[in-house]
């Protein structure tokens, strides 16, 4: 890969890298392109490469590919990206310090979430987030919708302050608190040839045969005692819905998602007195004491979900 030649022939110290410059690289790379992250930015496309050439020949490097081969990083790119969101960790992490010191809840509070909770009507996530707003006024909340993976990998690199995501494997660097358990059921869509075959007939080896869909995050090892045929994967509840109502696979979801669709006739469950389970969700901090805010959201999301 071509160097780009840095201005001086002294290698850049931190304190000479722009942070407003690397921010846009670091919103280009979550929007996965210039043209996305126009909006974010507020700015147009060719500000953008304005500002990502100025980085690019600060750091002496190229960061990333564009044009009609799509957007890509290069392996440097990878490389500063990762230590970039350490670098933001640490500065979100010293601004949460001095506001403590200071006896008040401000800056940002960055927390990731998997999707699909806004059905979940006993976790009641929207009133704990309005809780929060009213208890931390000067708190900028951002949300971000991600996968279990990169919400652990969040959590670790500093890019979220907390998470609310299925029980995984935790390493040394997380800490964890359950809040609730969502129930995992097995369905098929109308368009299924299982859609209208009698119950009794769902066997272990008919359930076998069929193709699966299932989740990126998960072993593939049996389910509910069941080797299932994995012939398709997804990382999201919606994505893995499509899947499902395309009539190709079976899957699981979680009832309180599917359940709409089950109403609307598209969704049926599958042996649901025998080929079930539950999910147990946790909020999930870096190992070290979690600040004030994440705390305090934590504790809202607790409250709400206690009392519904």
């Amino acid at each position: 890969m071509e160097k780009i030649a840095p201005q001086t022939s002294q290698p850049h110290s931190l304190a000479d890298v722009d942070l407003r410059l690397l921010r846009v690289f670091a919103e280009i790379v979550n929007a996965n392109g210039f043209s996305a992250a126009q909006v974010n930015l507020g700015m147009t496309q060719a500000t953008i490469s304005a500002h990502m050439r100025h980085l690019e020949e600060r750091l002496g490097m190229r960061l990333c590919e564009r044009g009609r081969g799509g957007f890509y990083l290069t392996e440097e790119g990878r490389q500063i990206y990762s230590a970039m969101l350490d670098l933001f960790g640490s500065i979100d992490r010293f601004q949460n310090a001095v506001s403590e010191a200071q006896g008040e809840l401000s800056g940002d509070l960055s927390f990731g979430t998997v999707d699909a909770m806004h059905t979940n009507r006993s976790l009641r996530l929207d009133r704990a987030i309005e809780e929060f707003a009213k208890l931390a006024p000067q708190v900028r909340l951002s949300i971000d919708i991600a996968a279990p993976q990169v919400l652990s990998q969040g959590i670790l690199n500093g890019r979220y302050q907390a998470v609310l995501m299925p029980s995984q494997r935790q390493l040394g660097q997380m800490q964890a608190v359950d809040v609730f358990e969502e129930r995992q059921n097995l369905y098929c869509s109308c368009r299924h040839p299982l859609f209208s075959v009698e119950e009794d007939t769902l066997t272990d080896a008919v359930l076998a045969r069929q193709d699966f869909a299932g989740r990126t995050y998960m072993p593939q090892g049996p389910i509910c005692g069941i080797g299932f045929n994995w012939h398709a994967v997804a990382a999201h509840m919606e994505s893995t819905l499509l899947l499902i109502l395309s009539g190709a696979f079976i899957g699981f979801l979680p009832d309180h998602y599917a359940g709409p669709e089950v109403q609307r006739g598209r969704l049926r469950t599958l042996a649901k007195d025998r080929v079930t389970f539950n999910d147990t969700f946790q909020i999930v901090y870096p190992r070290k004491r979690p600040s004030r805010a994440a705390s305090l959201l934590a504790k809202a999301i607790l409250s709400c979900q206690a009392d519904s």
